[in-house]
């Protein structure tokens, strides 16, 4: 088994499959699957909206089921799937993003006559640690003295900090934040340009305290929030003005509460990072004379630098947590790798090339973002099966594919956005699907093992429904898929070799079963998957 099955840190496991069984069972009609998915597809939450549906067979090369097709519809974040197989084909698993301390100017003893670069090439996994420990190689050399500024270079990436198409609604959020080729992420979530704001109770009638992770003046807190009696109702709100770097803490918040946790999106993640690193370089004794920001000069040496984990696991938090930040700054990094501009506009394009030779026509989708927290991009339900089908006889593809969320698996880097989804049903452990998720949208696109053993690739899109998003409907139609008895038979078509069959993967128990807390957004963007709120 190729190594990316090892980077889910042990929490993923081979399964053998069951010897001494009863006799296997007995195989259920095309007929009765479809039957049984029109059924399901007949919710009446669906009227009125469009319901799109592709089930194939990939031994086969038959589809089994579909309906609308060729329809296309906002995919949410099944958008990852493009831009993820797109960055594996461009980059590589094992591509990594360097970030680098330079220097210009004479040393004389421990002071340096010249200034200090901190130059990013978009690396969304770098911590305040890492910043931390960048400034402590700076210190190790020697160096006590800067007579001169220390200057951030984010200049690897051009153009806007969000996306094509994102809603302004969106921007103070740490799902929505900025991309730039110099970052910060406050927790190992890897909410890159995002800050963490704590809040607990004082003292009955006294203002909330409130902290930031890592501390940082990129954004600027405003308590007026008050502790109430205990036991009184909650109305903490944390919230980023828009356009502004103004964090309000606002409300109440009862003296019998434990610690509240918010994310909120920094509105310049150069500064961010620029301040984090200018801090960490006092803490280590080094004086400067002041920071801004600058394009770093050929004849600058490296002091120190710090090399991101593999891009074959990254894939892990990317796909399993469905990150904005980490898409997006794939996108920009493609474009800059392969023609040299780190711009949406080349980024889109490379990923556009890298789908065509992949046998996704580009005249047949619009795609305006990675990650696809745009509403202006559109996809069929063919097309994403056409790519599942696709992946599975790349060689990345056991990476890619134990990067995907797993149906049940109460562990959040396995689980990931289906943790509390078709747990102690036939679809635990066998569905294996990245999720979707904005107002009006739902969208579930993967793989699943039915009962005989054979793995069958779905997608299944959901836009335009009034209220929660039916997502027990997606569910059902795949526990429906996971008791497939399937046929046996090779069939017709480009029959593929067992060999390129996803690895099954174990869920893992638990007990709980419960179900995601349902929400317009993915659970992961607003920590609500279970125990996204644990640490």
């Amino acid at each position: 088994m190729r190594r990316g099955l090892a980077l889910l840190l042990g929490f993923v496991v081979l399964l053998t499959i069951p010897t001494g069984a009863a006799s296997p069972p007995s195989p259920d009609t095309g007929g009765e699957l479809r039957d049984d998915l029109d059924g399901i597809l007949e919710d009446p939450r669906l009227e009125g909206a469009t319901a799109g549906v592709v089930v194939r067979d990939p031994r086969s090369d038959r589809v089994l089921y579909a309906r609308n097709p060729r329809t296309r519809m906002t995919p949410a974040s099944n958008a990852k799937l493009f831009t993820s197989v797109a960055a594996l084909e461009t980059l590589g698993e094992d591509f990594r993003f360097d970030t680098e301390v330079l220097a210009t100017g004479e040393r004389r003893g421990a002071e340096l006559r010249g200034e200090l670069y901190l130059r990013g090439t978009g690396d969304p996994t770098m911590l305040a640690a890492d910043y931390r420990e960048l400034a402590a190689e700076v210190a190790a050399s020697g160096i006590e003295v800067v007579r001169g500024r220390v200057l951030a270079d984010d200049s690897w990436f051009t153009g806007p900090g969000l996306a094509n198409g994102w809603m302004a609604v969106d921007e103070p959020y740490h799902y929505a934040a900025p991309v730039s080729a110099l970052t910060v992420a406050p927790t190992e979530d890897y909410d890159a340009g995002s800050v963490l704001v704590r809040v607990r109770p004082g003292d009955p009638g006294t203002p909330v305290r409130v902290s930031t992770r890592p501390s940082t003046g990129a954004v600027t807190v405003v308590n007026r929030a008050r502790t109430s009696s205990a036991g009184s109702p909650e109305t903490l709100s944390v919230r980023r003005e828009h356009g502004s770097d103004r964090v309000l803490v606002s409300g109440e918040l009862p003296a019998d509460s434990g610690r509240k946790r918010f994310f909120s999106s920094v509105p310049d993640p150069t500064r961010y990072a620029l301040d984090v690193f200018r801090r960490a370089l006092a803490e280590h004794g080094v004086s400067f004379e002041g920071v801004g920001t600058a394009r770093t000069p050929e004849r600058a040496r490296v002091l120190a630098e710090h090399r991101s984990m593999p891009l074959g696991e990254l894939l892990t938090p990317f796909l399993k947590l469905s990150n904005n930040g980490h898409a997006e700054t794939l996108v920009k990094t493609m474009g800059r790798r392969v023609l040299g501009e780190g711009s949406w506009t080349a980024g889109m394009q490379v990923l556009r090339n890298e789908l065509d030779a992949l046998g996704v026509d580009p005249g047949s989708y619009r795609l305006v973002d990675g990650s696809g927290l745009s509403t202006l991009d559109a996809v069929s339900p063919r097309q994403l099966s056409l790519l599942l089908d696709a992946a599975r006889a790349e060689p990345w593809f056991d990476t890619w594919y134990a990067a995907l969320p797993v149906a049940g698996a109460p562990e959040r880097l396995v689980g990931g956005t289906l943790r509390g989804r078709m747990g102690g049903t036939a679809a635990e452990g066998e569905v294996v699907a990245k999720t979707g998720s904005m107002t009006g949208v739902t969208a579930l696109s993967g793989y699943v093992r039915t009962r005989s053993d054979r793995p069958l690739v779905f997608s299944v899109v959901f836009n335009d429904f009034l209220g929660a998003a039916p997502r027990d409907v997606q569910d059902a139609l795949a526990v429906r898929l996971a008791e497939h008895g399937g046929d046996a038979s090779p069939g017709t078509g480009d029959p593929r070799s067992r060999e390129h069959d996803p690895p099954r993967i174990s869920a893992g128990r638990d007990g709980s079963g419960v179900d995601a807390r349902r929400s317009a957004l993915e659970c992961s963007w607003t920590k609500s998957c279970r125990t996204d709120n644990d640490g």
